[in-house]
C-alpha cells in the first residue's frame, strides 16, 4: 500500500505543476520539478534518492530524445 499511495502521489505532483505552468516554460518545469519529486520521495536514505533521480533523468533524457527523433518533442 505504500508502494502505491507513493506511485500515486509521485504522478500527481507533475500533473499539478504542469496545470499551473504556463505553456513555453512546461517542458523545463515539469522536468526538473519531477526530478526534485523524486529525490524527495526516494529520500529514505541518500543513495536510494540517488539512483531514483539518476534513472528518472535518464528515463526522461531517452523519453525526448526519442520524440525529437519520431518529430513528436517540441
Amino acid at each position: 500500500m505504500a508502494s502505491a499511495a507513493s506511485f500515486a502521489v509521485g504522478a500527481d505532483l507533475p500533473g499539478l505543476v504542469a496545470a499551473v505552468m504556463l505553456r513555453g516554460a512546461l517542458i523545463p518545469f515539469v522536468a526538473g520539478t519531477s526530478l526534485l519529486f523524486l529525490a524527495l520521495l526516494g529520500a529514505t536514505p541518500w543513495s536510494g534518492a540517488l539512483r531514483v533521480v539518476f534513472w528518472g533523468a535518464l528515463a526522461m533524457a531517452v523519453t525526448s530524445g526519442m520524440g525529437a527523433l519520431f518529430g513528436t518533442a517540441p
